[in-house]
């Protein structure tokens, strides 16, 4: 069974890399399917090197050193709220998967908190060493994420500080802040209480002292946000955890210019997701972000246009940006040669929008975009360029001229469509194909 899965997975695994690599027009979803298959890979290649060790001391353990989910030796048992025993790995599984009842009792849990059952413990390894069985050591079994138990206990004192004095609330944000960014078991550990954020957030959410008059404590907490959506079993959970969008949007308006860049790029990282693609979106953020685009500040330039193109990847969005100003901002900063590469990937996705087309038609966008291609040396920005004046030649017969213009005099398309990369090639001789009909039509006529 488990080598037929790996065989499954190591085909998924070389047909999306076949896909990435052979194709230029490729879907950045490809990438996050990739490393989700090397992922699943790496699981199971664990699970086979400790499954005969596991059903060895699982087959004649008395039964309460069997965890109730996974029906094996238990190797750090903990203590639910209702009273019963699981191993941590199998308990902490169930909870992040969003279960708050206890899985034998179906009671509703007061609290999600893990207490070490520190008898069963040493009843498990007190058998085990009579038998000859080396059961591993609790800080390396702790969870999957490498976390200690006093990872664990330091973590919950720092999120109880964040209810507590201005001063120990900003010790404790900026310790979060750190340590979510060093070890990324501390950001695993968030995953495991719905609590958890909003109790980092609390300071923030309280009003609107926590930013406008502690901007440090803000862009701690905004930055500590960043570090836990790097994580991705937290992206889902930190994005619908109510109040996080709507401070993450508020920095991008009123925070200092680290925070305002960090909370961009939270939304970036947040947005890896369709399903957070679509809450972002309607949640408003489309527009703060492309304000501080057009505030143009050099630091926050690249993770704003990082957030925009990636929320834009899905067609609702693209219609929110339009609405918000999108498409002004951007021609303005590409005819003025200010982040071009970002830009025009932008542009790129936008142009499939049928409003785009409309006003890149009517903006003077159309002569900029074949000047680009004849002077730059970038292939992808090449490539967007004739991927958006294919797109305006499908739909408007009256920037035709220009670019025949062009052509006769540079020759720029068909230079693209000889030398460009395929999916150039693809667009510049489709814009050839065009407008050579249109030539010999008139001639005919």
């Amino acid at each position: 069974m488990v080598m037929t899965k790996a065989m499954e997975l190591k085909k998924e695994l070389q047909k999306l890399v076949r896909n990435i690599v052979d194709d230029e027009d490729y879907r950045t979803e490809l990438i996050d399917q990739a490393r989700e298959t090397l992922f699943a890979l790496k699981e199971l290649k664990v699970k086979r090197r400790s499954s005969s060790l596991k059903l060895r001391e699982t087959v004649l353990c008395p039964e309460e050193f069997k965890c109730p989910l996974s029906k094996e030796l238990m190797r750090d048992p903990v203590v639910l709220a209702t009273g019963q025993t699981y191993d941590r790995p199998f308990i902490q599984k169930w909870l992040k998967a969003g279960n708050r009842t206890c899985p034998l009792t179906q009671q509703v849990l007061s609290h999600t908190i893990l207490t070490p059952n520190l008898l069963i413990r040493e009843m498990i390894s007190q058998w085990c060493k009579s038998r000859g069985l080396k059961l591993p050591d609790l800080a390396q079994h702790a969870n999957e994420e490498g976390t200690t138990e006093a990872d664990r206990d330091h973590f919950l004192s720092l999120l109880e500080k964040m209810s507590l004095t201005l001063p120990e609330q900003k010790d404790a944000a900026r310790e979060l802040r750190l340590l979510t960014k060093r070890m990324p078991s501390f950001r695993a550990l968030f995953s495991e209480s719905l609590e958890a954020i909003p109790q980092l957030l609390r300071p923030l959410s309280e009003g609107k002292s926590g930013s406008s008059m502690y901007p440090d404590l803000q862009e701690d907490i905004i930055t500590t946000l960043l570090n836990l959506s790097i994580h991705d079993n937290n992206k889902k959970l930190v994005a619908e955890t109510p109040m996080v969008i709507p401070l993450l949007m508020e920095a991008l308006r009123s925070g200092s210019i680290e925070t305002r860049t960090n909370a961009a790029a939270a939304l970036f990282t947040l947005s890896a997701l369709d399903s957070n693609k679509t809450l972002i979106g309607k949640s408003g953020a489309l527009k703060p972000l492309i304000d501080l685009l057009e505030e143009g500040h050099p630091s926050a330039m690249k993770d704003v246009a990082s957030a925009i193109f990636n929320l834009c990847i899905i067609h609702e969005n693209k219609a929110r940006a339009v609405r918000d100003g999108a498409l002004k901002v951007i021609l303005t900063k590409i005819m003025n040669g200010i982040h071009v590469d970002e830009l025009l990937a932008i542009l790129a996705v936008l142009a499939s929008h049928q409003k785009v087309v409309e006003e890149l038609g009517d903006s003077g966008a159309v002569p900029c975009l074949l000047r680009i291609i004849r002077e730059s040396t970038c292939d992808r920005n090449k490539e967007n360029c004739i991927a958006i004046l294919h797109t305006i030649c499908l739909n408007d017969r009256t920037k035709w001229k220009v670019m025949r213009d062009e052509e006769s005099t540079y020759g720029t398309i068909s230079k693209l469509a000889r030398h460009g990369t395929s999916r150039a090639k693809r667009k510049a001789n489709g814009i050839l194909e065009r407008l050579n009909r249109a030539v010999n039509l008139t001639h005919t006529a």
